[in-house]
């Protein structure tokens, strides 16, 4: 895994301070697996929401990897108390979403409430590397838009024909 990755990259990801939060334990243990395998160092676990969010609020780390499918408070809902900029002190942590449960509209959901990356499980370690680096390397600010909060919408990639075409177009004057 470490051939993938340069050595500045490998520096930023020791660094990194990750937080798992997940139910099932032996998923949590995949994750560390992998995380441990691409040179991350400081890895904490929640094994609940609740915990999660109290893990969050105290420790403030700088990833969160967060399960959908959860008892008490569930990965949506945590990420709505955290996307609320008046109620919880760090709205702005990483967040991405670990689920079995692929449904378009939970990805929809997700997007909606501010998740940074959501990836399936199960997970490879190349998946997750990815997704970090992005969070580490390619940061999105984060905005308030009509009542949502979490990091920009990434711009939608338009074919360079289409473009050029559309730019050749005379604009509707009225």
């Amino acid at each position: 895994m470490n051939g993938l990755i340069s050595k500045k990259a490998e520096q930023l990801l020791s660094s990194v301070d990750v937080l798992i939060v997940d139910d099932n334990q032996f998923m949590r243990k995949v994750v560390r697996n992998i995380l441990t395998n691409i040179g991350i160092k400081t890895i904490h676990e929640a094994a609940d929401g609740l915990a999660g969010l109290e893990h969050i609020r105290v420790h403030a780390p700088d990833i969160v990897i967060l399960d959908w499918e959860m008892p008490m408070l569930n990965g949506a809902e945590l990420l709505r108390i955290v996307r609320n900029p008046r109620s919880f002190p760090m709205p702005d942590v990483p967040i991405i979403m670990l689920t079995s449960h692929l449904e378009r509209w939970r990805v929809m959901e997700a997007t909606r409430l501010g998740v940074h990356e959501f990836v399936a499980k199960p997970i490879s370690g190349k998946a997750l590397l990815e997704r970090i680096i992005s969070i580490i390397v390619k940061p999105r600010p984060m905005v308030q838009l009509d009542g949502y909060y979490g990091p920009e919408p990434r711009k939608l990639l338009v074919e360079p024909r289409l473009k050029a075409r559309a730019q050749q177009q005379p604009a509707n004057v009225a």
